[in-house]
C-alpha cells in the first residue's frame, strides 16, 4: 500500500510539474509584443487610448510612415484580429500602408468588464470612427486615409464611408457582410451540405439538418448563428480554409506573442459580450443591397473562393449594385473567410494596386 502510495504521490507531482512548465512557456510566449522593424521610419506600437468616453485600442504597424494610412476595422462585432497577423509571418501589408489595427470602444484589448455596454450603440462607434479618422489624419500628416473593414467591421467601415466620404481616399472591405436573411443562409446551407454529402459524413449532415427550419415557401433560416457558423468551419468554408475553429482561432490565440496572458482571458468574454449590445441588435435584419446603394469613393470588395461565413456570391451580386466612382470585386483562390492572411501574396499585390489605381487617379 506504502508503494502505492508512493506512486501516485510521484505521478501527482509529475502532472504538477508538467502543467507548471506548460504554464511557464504560456506566459513567455504570451509577451504582449508585436512585430517591430529597423528602418528608420517604421513603427510598431500598441496601445488604449479614451476616444469619446469609451476605451478604444490600436496595433500600428508601418516600415515607413510616410505611407497611406489603413484603418483596419476589427470583425466579429467586437473580435480583434491582430492574432492572424501576429500567426502569419507571411503577410506584410505594413510595406504598402501604415496599418493601424482598430479595436473599437470596449472590444478586444480595450475590453473593461465595468464599462456600460449600454454605450455600445451604431451611432456612438460612427461617432468613434469619426475621432479615430480624425487622430490618424492629424497624426500622421494627411489629408484623407483608407478605411478596411473585415466580415462584421464591414458594417462600421462601410457607414462610416457613406457618412463622411471626404475623410477616404476609398473603402475596402474584406469579407463583406451583405445580409442576415435568408438568401445567405441559403447558400450556407447547400455549400455545407454538398461538403458532407461527398464526405459521406452522417453526423454533420444530421446536425445540420437539425440547425435550420424550413418557412412555408421553403426558404432556409438558420436556428442558431454560432451553431451554424461552427458547421461551416467544419466544412471547410470558416474564418481559415479547411481548418476547425479551434485549429484557425483558439489555438492561434492561446500561442500568439502579441496578447498578454489578461488580454488572452478577457478575449472571449469581450466577444461574447458584444453579442448582447445595442450595436449588434441594430445590425439585425440588415441589407445592404437595398438600404446603401451609393457611396462617393471608390469601393472594393474582397472575398476568398471558399468563404461561406459571409458567402462571396451576396458580395459580388453587391458589388454590382452599388454606384461608386470607381469598384471591383476580388476573388482571393486558395481561401476562405480571412484572404489577407491565407493567401497574403495575392491580396497584399490586390491592395497595392487599389493604392495606386486611387491616388494616381
Amino acid at each position: 500500500m506504502k508503494r502505492m502510495g508512493k506512486k501516485a504521490g510521484m505521478t501527482v507531482i509529475c502532472l504538477i510539474s508538467v502543467f507548471l512548465l506548460i504554464f511557464m512557456i504560456w506566459c513567455f510566449i504570451s509577451s504582449g509584443e508585436i512585430r517591430t522593424y529597423d528602418n528608420e521610419k517604421s513603427l510598431s506600437e500598441k496601445f488604449v487610448m479614451d476616444i469619446n468616453g469609451s476605451p478604444n485600442g490600436f496595433f500600428i504597424n508601418s516600415q515607413n510612415t510616410d505611407n497611406p494610412v489603413l484603418l483596419f476595422v476589427s470583425s466579429g462585432p467586437g473580435t480583434d484580429d491582430y492574432f492572424l497577423t501576429d500567426q502569419y509571418k507571411d503577410m506584410n501589408l505594413e510595406s504598402e500602408f501604415t496599418v493601424v489595427y482598430w479595436d473599437y470602444r470596449d472590444m478586444g484589448i480595450a475590453y473593461d468588464k465595468s464599462f456600460d455596454t449600454k454605450k455600445i450603440t451604431l451611432e456612438n462607434i460612427l461617432g468613434d470612427t469619426e475621432a479615430v479618422t480624425e487622430y490618424l489624419k492629424t497624426r500622421f500628416g494627411k489629408n484623407k486615409i483608407f478605411i478596411m473593414g473585415f466580415s462584421g467591421g464591414t458594417h462600421i467601415s462601410l457607414l462610416a464611408a457613406r457618412k463622411h466620404p471626404e475623410n477616404y481616399h476609398a473603402l475596402i472591405n474584406m469579407a463583406q457582410c451583405v445580409t442576415d436573411g435568408a438568401e445567405r443562409d441559403a447558400l450556407m446551407y447547400e455549400f455545407m451540405k454538398k461538403i458532407f454529402t461527398a464526405r459521406k459524413d452522417s453526423r454533420s449532415l444530421s446536425k445540420l439538418e437539425g440547425s435550420i427550419r424550413k418557412n412555408e415557401d421553403g426558404r432556409i433560416i438558420c436556428r442558431n448563428w454560432y451553431e451554424f457558423v461552427d458547421l461551416v468551419h467544419k466544412a471547410g468554408g470558416g474564418t481559415i480554409k479547411d481548418r476547425s475553429e479551434f485549429e484557425g482561432v483558439v489555438l492561434p490565440i492561446l500561442l500568439c506573442r502579441c496578447y498578454t496572458i489578461k488580454e488572452k482571458l478577457q478575449y472571449v468574454p469581450a466577444m461574447k459580450m458584444y453579442r448582447k449590445t445595442p450595436f449588434t441588435e441594430e445590425l439585425e435584419g440588415v441589407d445592404y443591397r437595398t438600404s446603401v446603394t451609393s457611396l462617393e469613393i471608390p469601393a472594393y470588395f474582397i472575398s476568398g473562393e471558399r468563404d461561406y461565413n459571409c458567402p462571396w456570391k451576396l458580395v459580388e451580386e453587391y458589388c454590382e449594385i452599388i454606384d461608386a466612382p470607381d469598384k471591383e470585386f476580388f476573388l482571393i483562390p486558395d481561401a476562405a473567410h480571412s484572404p489577407l492572411w491565407e493567401n497574403p501574396s495575392d491580396t497584399c499585390d490586390i491592395l497595392r494596386r487599389i493604392k495606386e489605381r486611387t491616388l494616381h487617379e
